[in-house]
């Protein structure tokens, strides 16, 4: 399931190929506030959820720097490898919350263990969707496309169906890609 996505290298390489892409995207666009060119000036990173050989595309995230000596206002573009500042990576973070839904305890407890991941992290991860994310506009402009819209208390488990079969690859990375204007 997911987590054999994550140990799955071409999957790894779509979620920075999508990321390049944005980084791409976001770099010719320019400042947003003076339209000078931006430089790259990149996060470092370290980045959790992940083994240890598959980690070094996710060793920082993209990030420009305005070259106006004025300006020299930072720009970051959207990212399916990372919600926001958070070290997990996206990918983990959807998936242990989904998951937690719809696994009895003897199951997500192996994969904490697997992923490394805290319950209390998982716990401090739910709250959030349950709280935080249906406060976004990203959320109040989108739960519309979804028939029935999914309860509260079933965020996330009950999106990643929305985007595809549960079990592919792809279906997690559209999900992902849904997500971009949160991160």
């Amino acid at each position: 399931m997911y987590q054999n996505q994550l140990s799955d290298p071409n999957f790894l390489q779509l979620l920075m190929r999508i990321d390049e892409d944005l980084a791409a995207q976001t770099q010719a666009g320019g400042c947003p506030v003076c339209g000078g060119r931006l430089h790259s000036a990149n996060w470092p990173r370290k980045p959790r959820g992940i083994a240890h050989a598959l980690r070094e595309p996710f060793q920082s995230r993209f990030s420009f720097c305005c070259a106006e000596a004025g300006c020299r206002r930072r720009c970051t573009p959207p990212s399916v490898r990372f919600l926001g500042r958070r070290v997990w990576l996206g990918a983990v973070v959807v998936m242990m919350t989904a998951l937690r839904c719809g696994v009895d305890a003897k199951r997500a407890a192996y994969l904490r263990g697997a992923l490394g991941v805290a319950r209390r992290t998982v716990q401090r991860w739910r709250q959030r969707w349950r709280e935080g994310f249906v406060h976004t506009d990203l959320w109040r402009a989108a739960k519309g496309r979804f028939v029935p819209v999914p309860a509260t208390g079933a965020l996330p488990g009950a999106l990643p169906g929305h985007f595809g079969p549960i079990d592919e690859a792809g279906t997690l990375a559209r999900f992902l890609r849904f997500l971009e204007p949160v991160t």
